[in-house]
């Protein structure tokens, strides 16, 4: 993990942009109004809205020692050399969506430079992707979605042939393992969500979305990075990016990581964005559109920055406790994993994780402390650590939705034994409905079983530990696997090195048996 950068220079005024991905505003129905917060109402079976208590921010938008927000210029900060080898990663072909992904590369960088033009809603992109090639093999692929048309290829320099299949961009050209190389493409044309493998009410595409008016959000959990630049898009390879994005006047393009140019002319805006620290693909993100600018800071030092539509102060109000959230969170899972931190505002009615660049939509609860909260929580159980198969991202939700609950009962919206009351009630039914959290149906992606079922889990080790060691070991997780995807296996692994105690089998049953589990922990 990298230190904090100090050198930075403030940026004249600007208009920043518009981003959106995928998020869940988790409540069941019953009666219980549980909560949420990585991809819009995807556990509400009745489209029931949360209770209203879980709407108003518990402290009137600031808390703790987090400062004021303020109305301001961004602040741009040098860029640093890459270092690629925090990128290294062991692809796999994923047991869930195997025809995403090529687990013969092992992306390392990805340098994008991306022209938006809302008029005839088209795309233009050069992206230089060095890679390590992870076997020997004949041929490559990457993703990218058909509209796109591949104008200009080279690899290490040379021109090299390329053909599609749909979104399979395959690069007839020969790879040794450990090797590295340079693909370089040229690409255009409109890009189209693709659809999401759910049943969801709240989305049913993912990836590059257009507004009426021309602006640009992407979602894209679990793929659909692809719609708008090749990729390999799976979970287990993680990289690092530097993405530079040209809008037109008056609009601003935001995107994952620390701003480091910011240009506005007759043309338009141009902002450029590095993100040094590897992440999957599901947790990039860019926004295209008119956006305000604003900042605090919490109180351990990090600088929150905000990007909010042009006009639209509501969301701003509502937001502005992310800077006190993230010392909450500090307080339990430790020092906030990455540089920056920031929040931008779409059209969107969900929420998602994105690596240090949170992405919410509009409505009341997405915009709500607790799921601000979620989202947060996520930087560290999702993002700094991440899944490698799409079968575990259990990993991800579980610890989140159990840290949101004690969000909530910390801060007066929820008592922590309703919550765990309301999520048993409903555990087998949602066993049921989309099968175990960690062997749902491929079809069902993010339903509520992948966030109830591991938080109560959790919550059951946490009880029988008790708070301090409970956080500590979840801690040494994150510090033990920084920057990297994970198994299951090495969850369960930890946690038995950790405690000392036999967990397999508690842990199977909880994320892969048919039958909600009586209560309890093994003893030694």
């Amino acid at each position: 993990m990298s230190l904090r950068r100090a050198a930075a220079t403030l940026a004249p005024g600007v208009s920043p942009a518009i981003s959106l991905a995928i998020s869940l505003a988790l409540s069941l129905a019953l009666s219980l109004a549980l909560l949420a917060g990585c991809s819009g109402d995807a556990a509400r079976p009745d489209g029931l809205e949360p209770p209203p208590s879980a709407m108003e921010p518990a402290d009137g938008g600031a808390a703790g020692g987090a400062s004021t927000t303020s109305v301001s210029a961004p602040v741009v900060t040098e860029p640093v050399e890459q270092d690629l080898d925090l990128a290294v990663s062991t692809p796999v072909e994923d047991s869930v969506y195997p025809d995403v992904g090529d687990p013969r590369v092992d992306a390392l960088h990805y340098d994008l430079d991306l022209t938006w033009e809302p008029g005839p809603k088209r795309l233009t992109g050069r992206a230089v992707l060095t890679f390590r090639a992870a076997r020997t093999a004949p041929r490559f692929q990457l993703d990218l979605g058909a509209p796109l048309a591949v104008e200009e290829a080279t690899l290490d320099g040379e021109p090299v042939r390329v053909t599609r299949l749909g979104k399979d961009l395959v690069v007839r050209a020969p790879i040794e393992a450990d090797q590295r190389y340079e693909l370089a493409l040229d690409y255009a044309g409109t890009p189209e969500p693709a659809p999401a493998p759910t049943t969801r009410s709240d989305f049913s595409t993912t990836g590059f979305t257009i507004t009426p008016t021309g602006e640009v959000w992407t979602m894209q959990e679990p793929y659909g990075a692809y719609t708008w630049y090749p990729v390999n898009d799976q979970p287990a390879d993680k990289a690092l990016y530097d993405i530079t994005v040209h809008a037109p006047p008056k609009w601003t393009g935001v995107a994952n990581g620390e701003l480091t140019a910011l240009e506005t002319d007759a043309d338009g805006t141009t902002t450029s964005w590095q993100l040094d620290e590897p992440a999957s693909s599901y947790l990039v993100t860019v926004a295209i559109g008119d956006y305000s600018h604003s900042s605090n800071t919490s109180a351990g030092g990090l600088r929150v920055d905000y990007w909010t539509p042009r006009g639209m102060t509501r969301p701003l109000d509502s937001i502005r406790t992310a800077a006190a959230t993230v010392d909450w969170v500090e307080t339990r899972l430790g020092d906030y994993p990455f540089d920056s931190l920031g929040l931008v505002v779409t059209a969107s009615q969900s929420a998602m994780e994105t690596q240090t660049m949170v992405t919410l939509g509009t409505n009341d609860y997405v915009l709500s402390p607790q799921v601000v909260a979620h989202e947060i929580v996520h930087q560290w159980y999702g993002d700094q650590v991440s899944p490698s198969d799409w079968r575990d991202v259990w990993l991800n939700e579980g610890m989140t939705m159990l840290l949101q609950w004690v969000y909530e009962h910390d801060h007066d919206i929820r008592p922590l034994r309703e919550s765990l009351r309301n999520a048993r009630a409903v555990d087998q039914q949602l066993r049921d409905q989309y099968g175990p959290p960690g062997a749902y149906d491929p079809d069902q992606f993010g339903g509520s079983n992948i966030y109830y079922t591991p938080a109560l889990m959790w919550n059951e080790l946490r009880e029988d530990l008790g708070d301090e060691e409970f956080y500590r070991i979840a801690r040494s997780w994150l510090t033990e696997n920084d920057n990297t995807s994970v198994s299951r296996k090495q969850v369960y692994d930890h946690w038995e090195a950790e405690t000392g105690l036999e967990l397999s089998e508690f842990f199977d049953r909880w994320i892969t048996g048919r039958r909600t589990p009586a209560p309890g922990v093994p003893s030694a």
